[in-house]
């Protein structure tokens, strides 16, 4: 995510706290959002069958979760804000079903022994909700002018479909959206098959790599829709909103220059597809990198687009374990930002690093206020210190182990977590490794310290 000027976005603690509760518990212990994730379990697949009507906004839904148990579970949680449950069953057999604010409590006919492969399937309907975010903005289901966007970070998925929606819990997808015959429905991944039934069509989606459900979608509308693929053979797919049509940047020819441009620095792309949606939805002021296809509220410049595509290494496939460690998302990305700069022409990383330390960079604006691996509060988990020290403290390690050592290491970091989870504790411990220094002092300065450090 980038913000646009209206976001804010955070944690006490450090990634040792994050502790999956036992059998039947109904969250994973994040600081920053402690009602997100549920324990006992391991989603492997969700497959969603969605109708959408957006002269009403009412949403039909049916998610089939495939799932391993890592206890015994006489009960199991899910994450599900508003829409109503009509029926829930367990491996055929129905569940009785128990609400409590946004968890979904489901008790099965016996006991799911640890171990066990199991699928729910919950049924379920309603208006779908638009959430305001920790930080003040707007997350959830949200429409727009002729359709709707789902968009989930932190929380937001959850008032589409239900699953386990914390960030360490990744899984494959299917996400079938049927809409009227004059609309698009993008989601994640490769779209598989269109089918027409009188008018209304249902698009097929299908997402074969791990995600995190913060960076699943579902956004309908009117498109101009672009497909085609890289050098490479990576099929793209980018829809556009004829209002947003004469941006900075033609997007269907940009996406493939970043995407090659960013395998050399960072490694092989992660996914099997690619692309981009970039909708009329001006007021929304943050783009997000929804998996494989960010979205974009409106139309967007060029280091907006290397920004979110640099998203889809840092951050979607290697993914944090807790959102204690949101820089390795952002930091990552906003330094990306400045390399692109750096070899098109624009200024080098160090005077941007420079511009920012001097407060004279128009997104430097409070970026000393915490630091950027200790967020405070979940209210500030998309604040600048994220963000812009978060990439001045890659900057300084660049600077630090070299320029063969930090391509090494951002390299080694997207093979070694391809579609997983780390921390900033492995982060660190890659850093070292690779460059055979002691980086302590450095990492303690940049990541860690609340004051604004000395550079010499």
């Amino acid at each position: 995510m980038r913000d646009l000027g209206a976001r804010g976005g955070g944690r006490v603690g450090t990634v040792r706290d994050f502790v999956l509760l036992d059998a039947g518990g109904k969250r994973v212990d994040d600081h920053l959002f402690p009602a997100l994730g549920n324990g006992g379990y391991d989603v492997m697949h969700y497959a969603l069958t969605l109708d959408y009507t957006p002269d009403s906004n009412r949403l039909t839904g049916t998610a089939v979760i495939t799932a391993r148990a890592t206890r015994d579970l006489p009960r199991l949680s899910l994450d599900l804000a508003g829409l109503r449950v009509r029926r829930a069953d367990i491996d055929g057999s129905e569940a009785r079903v128990g609400r409590s604010g946004n968890k979904l409590t489901l008790t099965p006919s016996r006991t799911i022994a640890e171990g066990k492969t199991f699928k729910t399937t919950v049924r379920y309907g309603g208006v779908p909700r638009m959430l305001t975010a920790s930080d003040g903005g707007d997350e959830g289901w949200i429409e727009t002018d002729d359709g709707v966007a789902a968009l989930g970070e932190p929380s937001g998925s959850m008032t589409w479909f239900p699953g386990n929606h914390h960030p360490s819990d990744k899984a494959t997808y299917d996400i079938d959206v049927t809409v009227p015959s004059d609309y698009t429905a993008v989601s994640n991944g490769t779209l598989h098959e269109t089918h027409r039934r009188g008018k209304r069509t249902t698009f097929r989606w299908r997402n074969r790599e791990p995600m995190a459900s913060y960076v699943a979608t579902v956004v309908t509308g009117v498109f101009d829709v672009s497909t085609g693929k890289t050098d490479d053979g990576l099929p793209l797919y980018t829809a556009v909103d004829p209002d947003e049509a004469d941006g900075p940047v033609d997007v269907p020819e940009l996406v493939p220059e970043v995407l090659d441009w960013a395998a050399d620095r960072f490694g092989p792309y992660p996914f099997s597809s690619a692309g981009a949606v970039v909708d009329h939805l001006p007021d929304l002021r943050y783009a997000l990198e929804t998996q494989t296809k960010p979205y974009f509220e409106e139309a967007p410049d060029a280091l907006l687009v290397v920004h979110e595509l640099a998203h889809q290494w840092f951050g979607n496939s290697v993914t944090p374990r807790s959102w204690q460690d949101m820089w390795l998302n952002e930091g990552f990305a906003t330094y990306a930002e400045w390399l692109w700069d750096e070899e098109h022409g624009g200024p080098t990383a160090q005077e941007t690093f420079d511009s920012f330390y001097d407060g004279t960079h128009p997104e430097s604006d409070g970026i000393w206020g915490f630091p950027p691996a200790d967020p405070p509060t979940a209210a500030r988990v998309s604040d600048s210190p994220v963000y812009g020290r978060g990439a001045m403290t890659l900057h300084q390690l660049r600077e630090a182990v070299g320029e063969h050592a930090f391509s090494t290491i951002l390299r080694t970091w997207t093979r070694e977590h391809r579609h997983g989870n780390a921390d900033t504790e492995q982060f660190i411990a890659l850093c070292e490794k690779e460059s055979g220094e002691d980086l302590t002092d450095l990492f303690d300065t940049w990541l860690f310290s609340p004051r604004k450090p000395d550079v010499t």
